[in-house]
């Protein structure tokens, strides 16, 4: 009997901000490799240098002690071990070396955290709190001292001075916030109150307050709000949503968007130039990374949790778990069968592209565990109001600040507003409907005619953002913007700007056959699209179509899409198709406009489709993709019924048709095309006075297809 398989490797937790873990080394530890590991700790602690201000900006008395008297504590286990050579050390000093290794841990944790870049400002407001904690790791260090045998503290003339030393400043050490700091938390505190009453604070007051903090520039503000996401979501995966960190966290992070938002005239590539190219050269993105082999094949967006399935292809996690939910079993890039659907996470290419990022000050986030492709976090993504009033007041402000960018600005003012409205507009639902309360949807679509690029391609994601969001759609549609929008999808100068605004259509059309038709009455809407799927590149091709399937929701369209030769575009993609998905999306597309007798007379006009109809549903049958057999089986229902007896004798002559049919009857498809698989199976056996097909999951047949049995 094999034995059962080992259980996964559980996900490390990840430590949180300012708790100090430590591990205490194990009982029986004989005291040698205890010293020994010891001296390595305190080596490293000690190798920080608090005399750099912009490495410690908060706290800066109380690190230069520790970090002082970690460099004392060196150098008297220097000595000690110098003495240990002639003589063991006695058993009686594990003790003492455990506290000083247990301290020393927590003493590094809490140096690492002052030091990190993106919580310094999460650091001053909490400034009480680490001096409290470091006043409670050097009292720990004195106590361990007093503890060891004074065999070992008094080893030699030198290690008996250095550890009284030692001892005496670490029971002295006045430990407290600088008055610096104190003056900025108050700042602090002052500004997101005035953030309550939606009072904008005056510009010096922050300035003081980022100085302090060293925060300088629009990336060091982005890298600051990505920290502060970060730790967010880290405390609403931990159930943790209503404590006060999340409150006064959320706080801070939209105080920081003011900032970058409001303070900093231009968006920053990179932190400091000397410091990217004194960066060693696995800090930075190899030479022969093509850019295009960073991002998904299916979103062409710049992977963030990128995996790899059995093909050896390698894709976003989110994009790869979406298309394996929808019934694909094939590899979307070399539309091989997958043989598994377990994904492995490229670690290398993952690495690759965060070191690339942090160059550039931004903060990729943690993979999720349960295969969310390390998105945000999607209790922030879709939350309509903000965690406090400050943070809602800093919102509207910001905001307000963008929209007076977009009606007003100079060229490179819009070109920074149209980004920050991008961000905003993706980052959750509260901040669209800021955006549309504050009037954007207007100045976002005089902008759709900018001839700068980056201005016009910013816009029109931003629109495309906002179109999720009902007031959003309906303010786009109020003030005659789908014209504009139509007309990026004909001339908009990146490939990106008309694929966005391809997708722009589709949410647009969503919201009622209304206002799908009334779309459609524009006379360019469709035609634009048609144009698109038939000489588009994959990405405009799959937003071209999904926006046209959403305008034939309307019947009017119908007509209007034949016209525009929908049909001929849709029969070359799928005859020509080497991808599954897009082959997919046009049977879908056909089956909704042969719902009309005109549309099914223009797909059957079409020489050698029905033909590929029919191999495409036996192709689906074999992949177990569930919406295009349904497709597919809808299609050639319509074909039949407005066709008549001409399509069912074709369709009874096609080999492996019958068979693919029976499949779905018996356990292929789903209750509504089973049916519909029945109703073709019984058209075809009338006409050729065949016996109709027997009850589902009791049909059978001979290999062919060809000759049935009923089942009684």
């Amino acid at each position: 009997m094999s034995s059962p398989p080992p259980p996964p490797p559980s996900k490390a937790k990840r430590r949180r901000l300012l708790s100090l873990p430590a591990v205490y080394p194990c009982e029986d530890i004989a005291p040698a490799p205890l010293l020994a590991s010891l001296l390595s700790l305190a080596a490293d602690v000690a190798s920080r240098r608090a005399a750099d201000v912009d490495a410690f900006p908060v706290l800066r008395c109380g690190v230069r002690k520790a970090v002082r008297l970690a460099g004392i504590l060196l150098a008297f286990l220097e000595e000690v071990q110098d003495a240990a050579a002639a003589a063991a050390l006695p058993s009686s000093a594990v003790l003492g070396l455990t506290e000083l290794h247990v301290a020393m841990q927590k003493l590094r944790f809490l140096l690492a955290d002052c030091a990190r870049r993106g919580a310094r400002l999460w650091v001053l407001v909490n400034a009480g709190m680490v001096a409290s904690e470091l006043r409670l790791v050097l009292g720990s260090v004195a106590a361990a001292m007093d503890a060891l045998p004074r065999s070992v503290a008094e080893a030699s003339v030198e290690a008996g001075e250095l550890a009284r030393v030692v001892s005496e400043q670490a029971w002295r050490a006045p430990v407290r916030p600088d008055g610096a700091d104190e003056r900025a938390a108050r700042s602090v505190r002052s500004i997101l109150d005035q953030f309550k009453d939606g009072v904008a604070p005056d510009a010096d007051d922050v300035r003081r307050v980022l100085r302090r903090v060293r925060v300088g520039s629009w990336s060091d503000c982005s890298e600051e709000i990505a920290f502060l996401e970060s730790e967010i979501c880290a405390r609403l995966d931990a159930g943790d949503e209503n404590s006060n960190d999340v409150l006064v966290m959320n706080s801070l992070m939209t105080f920081l968007l003011y900032c970058r938002v409001v303070l900093f005239d231009h968006i920053d590539a990179s932190k400091s130039q000397p410091a990217a190219a004194a960066a060693p050269a696995a800090a930075r993105c190899p030479e022969w990374i093509r850019p295009e082999a960073l991002q998904c094949p299916i979103t062409l967006d710049l992977m963030t949790d990128p995996v790899t399935v059995s093909t050896g292809q390698t894709y976003d996690r989110a994009s790869i778990t979406r298309w394996m939910k929808a019934g694909c079993r094939t590899c979307p890039v070399t539309g091989e069968r997958l043989s598994t659907a377990d994904l492995v996470p490229n670690t290398v290419l993952r690495g690759i592209i965060e070191r690339m990022l942090l160059i550039n000050g931004v903060t990729l986030p943690e993979p999720s565990a349960a295969g969310g492709g390390g998105h945000r976090h999607g209790a922030v993504a879709n939350t309509a109001v903000p965690f406090g009033p400050a943070a809602a007041g800093a919102a509207r402000l910001a905001v307000a600040h963008i929209v007076a960018q977009l009606s007003r600005g100079s060229t490179e003012e819009r070109r920074k507003a149209t980004s920050e409205a991008r961000k905003l507009s993706k980052h959750s639902v509260f901040y669209r409907a800021c955006l549309v309360d504050a009037n954007a949807v207007p100045w976002l679509l005089c902008l759709l005619s900018s001839t700068d690029a980056a201005v016009q391609d910013n816009a029109v994601a931003s629109l495309l953002n906002l179109s999720k969001h009902p007031a959003g759609r309906t303010a786009i549609v109020e003030v005659g913007g789908v014209g504009l929008v139509v007309d990026v999808i004909n001339v908009g100068a990146k490939a990106e700007a008309q694929h966005n605004a391809a997708a722009v259509l589709f949410y647009l059309s969503s919201n009622s056959p209304d206002s799908a038709e009334e779309i459609g009455r524009i006379p360019e809407a469709i035609p634009t699209l048609v144009q698109l799927i038939r000489d588009g590149a994959y990405r405009g091709r799959k937003n071209a179509m999904v926006s046209l399937y959403g305008l034939l929701q309307s019947a009017a369209n119908h007509g209007r899409a034949i016209a525009a030769g929908a049909v001929s575009a849709l029969a070359a993609l799928l005859l020509s198709a080497d991808r599954d998905d897009l082959a997919g999306d046009s049977v879908a597309l056909l089956a909704r406009i042969a719902e009309q007798p005109s549309g099914a007379a223009a797909v059957l006009s079409q020489p050698g489709l029905v033909a590929r109809l029919a191999e495409a549903l036996a192709a689906s049958s074999a992949s177990s993709s569930r919406s295009a057999r349904d497709h597919s089986v809808s299609l050639l229902a319509s074909l039949c019924r407005h066709g008549g007896a001409k399509v069912v004798a074709v369709l009874g002559r096609m080999p492996g048709l019958m068979a693919s049919l029976y499949s779905i009857v018996a356990d292929g498809g789903s209750p509504q095309t089973s049916k519909k698989a029945r109703a073709l199976l019984n058209e075809i056996h009338r006409h050729y006075e065949v016996a109709p097909p027997p009850p589902a999951s009791s049909a059978s047949s001979d290999a062919g297809g060809d000759r049935v049995v009923r089942v009684l």
